[in-house]
């Protein structure tokens, strides 16, 4: 993409709305523009984001062994009056009427809806496990949105139901997303931290949601130092391994990590003094197991191996996926602007033209952009008749990883300049050895449109 060609409305000043770091780099950087409290409309940087995120999402969900799917946004009360949730969900649902004044709702989850669709299709107990989820926008009337995509009331989120015939090949289920989940947040760059959790109005008996430690988190959370030195890495896991799932279960959570709804500080005192730590976090992800809560309540069962009708054990997981970005930013910015892990950046690099116009500087920008798109990567030529400064200024602000900078002058000695945007540390090199380093950089991080 040619910059002159782009729409990136960046914003010189602060807006004076924005309360937090990724609220007010999201705006400035032109990703987002409110619309109305906590509903955003996604401008052509945040969507490229949101999708690069989406694609890892969906990647590792795949990898992990289960099938997407998409529901409509808007359901029918009757389900939720199945299942004994529709009165007690509270205000933050939004209930309305079709034409028809059938009662009808604005999806907060989905639980109710997986379900129907699992009793109306799954007979035997020979098409178990089966794990379905979608990657779709959800609302929740939030009393006071706030923090821009960290806390709307319109946000894109991935949620995934699992179906299982014992409690036990439910808990693998369960076992199979936290190691699926580890994997997804450390693709994009972050430590999140599986900490046991509260169940909140989905309900269930085991549940742990996935927190990135930062000073804006909306969650006081109290852990283990020792836990911050885990990582999931490289290692190649057998989906369909309970022992090896458990194994990874048992690493990521045997130590101490609670959120402050289920903290005890009986079991916190018993950590090392010098390793208790107590900080904030941002949820963006929670999975849950709930046995039969809703196989009971709406009749999914399946005929088991000794011919009688059993109800199924189910569990419900689920990411922010638009959560992220803001969580993404919160974990990797200075006072420049976003700092994007390679995994998610919107561009792979960024081409800054010093002397527009210049027939060779132009020629040098012109060969290094076809040489990047002729393997795939994406760069942002910034192509623009403007000064130096603020073409600088302006690839800080979105955050690309990599700059590549193209002038006259090293040109005459037959050099750019390769810049990291997370040390700031320069090196020059031919054109040629720099679309080199950046395809090896980028090797382990290609992510392919799903």
């Amino acid at each position: 993409m040619r910059l002159s060609r782009y729409f990136l409305p960046v914003l010189k000043e602060n807006p004076s709305e924005a309360q937090i770091v990724s609220h007010r780099l999201m705006l400035r950087a032109g990703m987002i523009k409110q619309q109305s409290a906590g509903i955003y409309s996604w401008l052509p940087l945040g969507f490229k984001v949101l999708r690069k995120i989406e694609n890892i999402v969906h990647q590792e969900q795949i990898r992990a062994g289960h099938i997407p799917m998409q529901m409509p946004t808007l359901q029918s009360a009757d389900l939720w009056r199945e299942s004994g949730r529709y009165d007690g969900y509270g205000e933050e649902m939004l209930r309305m009427q079709d034409r028809h004044g059938r009662d009808m709702l604005f999806s907060p989850t989905a639980e109710e809806l997986f379900t129907d669709v699992f009793r109306a299709h799954v007979n035997s107990y020979k098409d178990l496990p089966l794990t379905l989820y979608q990657i779709q926008w959800k609302f929740r009337d939030e009393i006071r949105p706030r923090f821009g995509v960290m806390r709307g009331r319109e946000f894109y989120m991935k949620d995934g139901y699992n179906f299982d015939l014992t409690k036990e090949d439910a808990l693998h289920a369960y076992n199979r997303h936290l190691v699926s989940y580890l994997r997804t947040y450390e693709r994009m760059g972050l430590q999140a931290i599986p900490m046991r959790a509260d169940s909140g109005p989905i309900g269930g008996d085991d549940t742990h949601e996935f927190l990135v430690l930062a000073e804006t988190g909306e969650s006081e959370v109290f852990y283990d130092r020792e836990i911050t030195d885990l990582t999931f890495g490289e290692r190649e896991i057998d989906y369909n391994s309970v022992e090896q799932c458990q194994a990874v279960l048992e690493e990521f959570t045997s130590r101490y990590a609670r959120t402050d709804e289920t903290h005890d500080e009986a079991l916190f005192n018993e950590v090392p003094e010098e390793r208790r730590c107590v900080a904030r976090g941002i949820e963006v992800g929670q999975i849950f197991y709930f046995g039969t809560k809703y196989s009971a309540a709406l009749g999914a069962t399946v005929q088991g191996p000794d011919g009688k009708p059993t109800e199924v054990h189910m569990g419900s997981h689920g990411i922010g996926v638009s959560r992220l970005l803001g969580a993404i930013i919160e974990a990797s910015h200075d006072d420049n602007g976003i700092i994007w892990p390679e995994g998610v950046t919107p561009f792979h690099v960024g081409i800054v033209n010093l002397k527009q116009g210049d027939e060779e500087a132009d020629a040098a920008c012109e060969a290094l952009y076809n040489s990047f798109t002729a393997v795939g990567l994406e760069p942002l030529y910034d192509d623009r008749k403007e000064r130096a400064g603020g073409k600088f200024a302006t690839m800080d602000l979105i955050g690309l990883p990599w700059r590549i900078t193209v002038g006259p002058r090293g040109l005459k000695n037959g050099v750019v300049e390769l810049t990291c945007r997370r040390t700031g540390e320069s090196e020059e090199m031919t054109p040629e050895q720099a679309v080199q380093k950046i395809i090896e950089i980028y090797a382990p991080h290609r992510v392919n449109v799903f």
